[in-house]
């Protein structure tokens, strides 16, 4: 039987308004329109920006909402126009997109597409400006084009990315956000050399993400950076060899670092957010050569201040907006480092839930327990 076509009803994970635990409801899920692809989820992962969207301090907060964008389906079926998808493709959804066809997308050097690049405001899809998700006739908004906490989603193509069939979805999903993001800063941007020193600022799974990324780089010293000494132990198992706590020092951080390497570590990749720990991250790298990349998103209001010399002393100070992936291009490839032992995704996933007790996920991350809680949707 065919639900191609045919409004699908299944279940999702709504989220009526801020800090409010979600609540499991019957939807009905439109087709897909033109470009768009829709896919039934199997495995969903909660990432820290799910969390702060669901808290919504600091944004324009949008409800109803259908949140996730870490997640691993199957596309079941496809609207007008999809030609590089079809019934049947193991899928991740990802919630920036490459539509191939911009200046960004045609660039080598940019993965910040125009027409799908992350826009947290939107509830709707591009092509019409509607909402696939409704109850009773209620539309409910969705999440970075991805709303993976639903049986099923509808997803613009160009934010699709095909992947091996053989690959565990379960594991793989992690991809789909904050490993690639922490793993593609190192080894895309920061660009670590065989024996060189790098820096972590942030030990949680976007900071432990680019440790494996300096560690499978050959890096010979990976310091972490952190103010939670609970995190050092299973840093270990990343690649970590060094843990400073900038609580245990009376001076900057960064000159803490200096000291222990020096005159500074060759790269530095800063992954909480903090303004301030971008800075130390900046400060605390070797002049003539030493390159810091930023990860974290800061706050609105943030202003990143530093001595003009710093950069004269031949610094550089990088971004980076999901690990300089390009999703549909790139994403198969790193999936199929995980496939070929390059890449050890297994130890990231520290917990899982049936979807009908996901906001025990919600628990797990509010009180900074594990990585990653992965979420099984048929259970």
């Amino acid at each position: 039987m065919t639900t191609a076509g045919q409004v699908i009803r299944c279940k999702a994970a709504v989220a009526w308004e801020s800090g409010k635990p979600l609540s499991i409801e019957d939807v009905e899920v439109a087709p897909p329109q033109k470009d768009e692809v829709r896919i039934k989820i199997l495995f969903t992962s909660l990432c820290h920006t799910d969390v702060y969207f669901w808290d919504a301090k600091g944004q324009d907060p949008l409800f109803p909402r259908i949140l996730g964008h870490e997640a691993g389906g199957i596309v079941e079926s496809v609207g007008e126009g999809v030609t590089d998808l079809q019934p049947g493709d193991h899928v991740l959804p990802i919630f920036t997109g490459e539509c191939k066809e911009c200046r960004h997308c045609l660039s080598e050097e940019s993965n910040m597409c125009d027409l799908l690049r992350i826009n947290t405001d939107r509830g709707t899809m591009i092509h019409d400006g509607k909402s696939r998700f409704s109850i009773n006739g209620k539309p409910i908004y969705h999440f970075l084009g991805t709303s993976t906490f639903s049986e099923y989603t509808v997803v613009h193509v160009g934010q699709v990315a095909k992947i091996n069939p053989s690959a565990p979805l379960d594991k793989v999903c992690v991809l789909s956000c904050g490993i690639s993001t922490g793993f593609g800063a190192t080894v895309n941007v920061a660009k670590p050399k065989n024996g060189q020193s790098v820096a972590v600022f942030g030990l949680g799974a976007v900071g432990l993400a680019a440790a494996e990324g300096a560690r499978v780089s050959g890096a010979s010293r990976i310091i972490g950076v952190d103010l939670n000494p609970n995190r050092f132990e299973e840093a270990k198992k990343f690649g970590v060899t060094e843990f400073v706590n900038p609580k245990d020092h009376n001076k900057p951080v960064q000159e803490v670092i200096a000291e222990m390497t020096g005159g500074g570590v060759d790269r530095s990749v800063e992954c909480t957010g903090s303004i301030q720990a971008m800075i130390s991250a900046f400060e605390c790298v070797h002049d003539g050569w030493g390159v810091a990349v930023l990860v974290g998103v800061p706050n609105k209001d943030d202003a990143f201040k530093t001595h003009p010399m710093n950069l004269l002393n031949e610094r550089t100070l990088k971004g980076t907006f999901f690990g300089n992936y390009k999703p549909r291009s790139h994403i198969p490839g790193v999936v199929e480092k995980y496939m070929n032992n390059e890449l050890e995704l297994d130890k990231f996933i520290t917990h899982s839930v049936p979807f009908s007790e996901i906001n025990k996920a919600f628990e797990y991350m509010l009180r900074g327990e594990g990585l990653r809680c992965m979420i099984r949707m048929d259970a």
